[in-house]
């Protein structure tokens, strides 16, 4: 199958065994970051990929490494350096599958996992090694791994790496390579010690649409991403993820943390409220990092709470909503937190919880990163914007009000029938006695008329209280 443009796997330069293992995996046509990349790796052509997260740059560069190495020699010829285990272990998974077909052997050399295990497994002497620099290069350090050797070397998240503190790692396993090497940077975002590194170990590099593009070209991500943020005070924050989840009933959702401290009170809370929830942070082990990795990706977890460094690089396809507890530090983290979503074409949500003095950083990011990024909230369980919710108040107000001010129409007295004799009306009741102030006022009235009245007619006006004449 061929795409949009007319293009096709086979006709990029892919050999058919690879284009068979893509069409198995149900990926039938190349992006456009593909065809723009594998026919210049396979050419052997040092390189500047940057492209946008989700938009298929893992296979861009791997496809045309995997084909270009030799599965016969009993020597590592290439190496993928990436910032995070769970990103090298991506890259490991998919080398192994596609690499398979060529007869292609993989070890990975990452950090926070066995040495020895590590170390026996490179007596196979594997054509491709994917790893964190730090431990490749402690590996090479050990000679267990012959650098001259390796024609071919690609860092993943270059910036990442870099700001990472690896970027000394990256320089000297390049410099102990083969000088007729092939280096790619790859990255999502383009930074400036990415552009200096570039000067000193690219020959002639081809760039990318993106990378030519400069800052310009946007924020790295691809538009098939919702980009809203939420206000709400610190407190409530925990509260907001909870009703989104229950509202939403989007699954699974990808959560990102500032502060590690606050992973297991988070964690706690919403398994209190009978969500499956799963964290990933630095502390966690390699073995029980996988198995929740495994969990999340299965569908088994329905919340994954995670820090930045831990979900570098994260791959869980048709990941549909990420919520960022908090406001990224700075728009590279924004970048690679929303981009764990609305990959490879599908559409995604990215929602940020800010409280009221946190609203800056949304105007901030938005105008770095140029993204449209838009308020909502939560009204009669829907997400809405706060115009629709206020209009939603005040219509229910104003028929409040109106209920509660018209008067009930008085119904007509039914004539009472012949059979029914009418009822005969209640006795009136006794008029009210006066009150003392009115008793003072006639006893003031009598007095002044029986003033110089003749004994006779007084004793009649106190007989009959009601005479005023004789």
């Amino acid at each position: 199958m061929t795409s949009q443009t007319g293009h096709t796997f086979e006709g990029l330069g892919l050999n058919p065994q690879l284009s068979e293992r893509l069409a198995d995996a149900g990926i039938a046509a190349p992006t456009p970051v593909q065809i723009q990349s594998i026919p210049a790796i396979l050419e052997g052509k040092d390189g500047v990929l940057v492209s946008p997260t989700g938009t298929g740059k893992t296979l861009a560069y791997l496809l045309p490494i995997l084909q270009r190495l030799d599965g016969s020699k009993r020597e590592t010829q290439a190496i993928v350096l990436a910032p995070t285990q769970e990103l090298a272990m991506q890259i490991v998974r998919e080398a192994e599958n596609y690499g398979a077909a060529l007869g292609i052997k993989t070890v990975a050399l990452i950090g926070g996992a066995a040495l020895s295990r590590q170390l026996e497994r490179m007596k196979a002497k594997p054509a491709l090694v994917v790893g964190t620099p730090g431990r490749v290069r402690e590996v090479a350090s050990l000679r267990k791994l012959t650098l001259p050797a390796v024609k071919h070397i690609v860092v993943d998240e270059t910036d990442r790496v870099f700001s990472l503190g690896g970027r000394d790692d990256v320089e000297k396993l390049i410099k102990q390579c083969s000088k007729e090497r092939q280096t790619v940077f790859v990255s999502a975002t383009r930074s400036d010690a990415m552009k200096e590194a570039e000067k000193l170990w690219l020959n002639q590099p081809w760039e990318s649409e993106h990378a030519v593009q400069g800052p310009e070209a946007g924020s790295g991500l691809p538009d098939t991403i919702s980009h809203w943020y939420f206000v709400c005070e610190k407190r409530e924050k925990i509260d907001l993820v909870r009703r989104l989840m229950r509202n939403t009933k989007v699954r699974p959702v990808l959560l990102f943390l500032n502060d590690i401290e606050r992973i297991a009170e988070l964690s706690a809370k919403l398994k209190y409220e009978g969500f499956m929830v799963d964290a990933l942070y630095g502390d966690t082990s390699g073995k029980e990092r996988g198995e929740a990795l495994r969990r999340f990706r299965g569908g088994r977890t329905a919340l994954l709470i995670a820090t930045d460094l831990a979900a570098r690089g994260l791959d869980v396809p048709g990941l549909p909503l990420v919520i960022q507890f908090e406001p990224a530090l700075d728009a590279d983290h924004y970048v690679h937190r929303a981009g764990r979503t609305g990959r490879m074409g599908k559409e995604g949500i990215s929602i940020t919880l800010v409280s009221p003095q946190e609203r800056f950083i949304i105007d901030k990011l938005s105008k770095q990163l140029k993204l449209d990024m838009a308020q909502k909230t939560l009204y009669e369980g829907r997400i809405v914007s706060p115009e629709e919710a206020e209009s939603g108040r005040r219509k229910f107000n104003t028929r409040q009000e109106a209920e509660v001010t018209k008067a009930p129409a008085e119904s007509p007295r039914k004539p009472a029938s012949p059979s029914q004799p009418a009822k005969p009306r209640a006795a009136k009741s006794a008029p009210p006695a006066p009150s003392a102030k009115a008793k003072s006022k006639e006893n003031r009235e009598r007095d002044r008329k029986n003033k110089g009245a003749p004994r006779w007619l007084k004793e009649k006006r106190e007989s009959s209280p009601g005479t005023d004449r004789p």
